[in-house]
């Protein structure tokens, strides 16, 4: 993946600050020329900065207000199954491979505590899934953000060096 400039930078943070904006408009915010907004854009896409385009749903819209996060320890020659079986399961909304105790850091989403219980069961009941602990998120403190990253970069000038 590559690292953006300055300009870049600027592009992003207008992107984060107003996800709705068109390159047309960003172009003309920024005083830079359509082509430049556009090319830069294009480049950022293909190098893998963005994640997917997707209107983000709050669980708890759906019926979810209960979030977990489940540590769980799997046999290693296992883990694509388990992936794949983890996969089918709705109430997992994002799961990553760690270092540490634990194999995988799964978030979860719940109707209550009875439904957790559910869903830890089916998930125990993967074959190759050794043991889980799992936390109940009590409030969101910090919800996902780019911009102090973004806004950090435009200090150092663009320096792509971080820290």
């Amino acid at each position: 993946m590559m690292l953006a400039d300055s300009t870049d930078l600027r592009i992003l943070r207008d992107m984060v600050v107003h996800p709705r904006r068109t390159a047309v408009a960003i172009s003309t915010r920024l005083r830079l020329s359509r082509n430049t907004v556009q090319s830069r854009l294009g480049r950022l896409e293909e190098g893998g900065a963005f994640l997917p385009f997707a209107h983000q749903v709050a669980p708890a819209a759906l019926g979810y207000p209960l979030t977990a996060f489940m540590a769980v320890q799997v046999q290693q020659p296992e883990l694509d199954a388990i992936a794949e079986a983890f996969g089918r399961i709705p109430e997992i909304v994002e799961a990553h491979g760690t270092t540490g105790g634990a194999d995988l850091l799964v978030r979860v989403v719940g109707v209550d505590a009875e439904d957790l219980f559910r869903i830890h069961g089916a998930m125990l009941a993967c074959p190759g899934v050794m043991r889980i602990d799992t936390s109940i998120s009590m409030h969101e403190i910090i919800a996902h953000r780019v911009l102090p990253l973004i806004e950090q970069g435009l200090e150092r000038g663009g320096d792509r060096t971080p820290g």
